[in-house]
């Protein structure tokens, strides 16, 4: 059988985008936590899923919220990927996150931002799986993606002659 860190360092070695996932609870507070298991579900509809671990402090703000953004992160996130991680941190405070037109918390330079509509949830194993419609997106293509692997970030450099 597997251990845990046996597994934790296999799948650190599959490559991977890093997402802050936020939302507002009904008292407008803000939560949010990081996320590499962002997932494409279908096209039509536009799904996607993503995972929440059942002890995340945030964990019930996510269960009762309607909607959540999906912020891809870049290279320069890599300490707010981390602070997003860590339990009892200030997340927001001098973030770089601001209000979005859905009322909800946004990162501002973000390569790519989801707006998301829950339309199931799910148990999968310590996690609960948000499966979502996606309504909006916002994208910067001239701010690249950061690629996660082997627990760090790596900027996405082209290969020479990859078209574009």
């Amino acid at each position: 059988m597997i251990t845990a860190e046996e597994y934790r360092d296999a799948l650190s070695r599959f490559a991977t985008g890093v997402t802050i996932v936020t939302t507002r609870d009904e008292e407008g507070r803000w939560w949010g936590f990081t996320a590499s298991s962002l997932c494409s579900v279908s096209i039509d509809p536009p799904l996607i899923l993503v995972c929440l671990a059942r002890d995340a402090q945030c964990h019930a703000a996510f269960i009762d919220a309607p909607a959540f953004r999906v912020n891809v992160l870049g290279p320069q996130h890599e300490e707010l990927a981390a602070r997003f991680a860590t339990r009892g941190t200030d997340k927001f405070e001098a973030s770089g996150f601001g209000l979005a037109d859905d009322g909800l918390p946004m990162l501002d330079d973000a390569p790519v931002s989801l707006h998301c509509r829950t339309v199931e949830l799910a148990e999968g194993g310590d996690h609960t799986i948000l499966i979502a419609s996606v309504e909006d997106a916002q994208l910067r293509r001239e701010a690249p993606p950061a690629v996660h692997v082997d627990r760090r970030f790596w900027d996405l450099v082209p290969r020479a002659g990859a078209e574009q």
